[in-house]
């Protein structure tokens, strides 16, 4: 009895490996997925990078960076506020 037990708990362990095996899918089928997304995604780097200054219009000088950003921030605030 003790052997029919164990056969067939090996056989419904060999039916549950091979049934959890086969609903995988296949990682190269993912690979290719990811890949086909990445190059599509290359294509939209112009348009992101169009609203980006190159970096040598960037100014040096600190306190000028600074002071844009606090105007730009202002500016926002200003929108914002008189928007409401």
């Amino acid at each position: 009895m003790k052997g029919f037990l164990a056969a067939l708990a090996g056989i419904a362990g060999i039916a549950w490996f091979r049934r959890r095996k086969a609903v995988q899918p296949d990682p190269a089928e993912e690979l290719k997925a990811k890949l086909a997304q990445a190059r599509e995604a290359a294509d939209d780097r112009d348009e992101f990078e169009a609203g980006e200054k190159p970096v040598d219009e960037v100014p040096d000088d600190v306190d000028t960076r600074r002071r844009d950003v606090h105007d730009r921030a202002r500016a926002a605030m200003d929108d914002l506020s008189s928007d409401s």
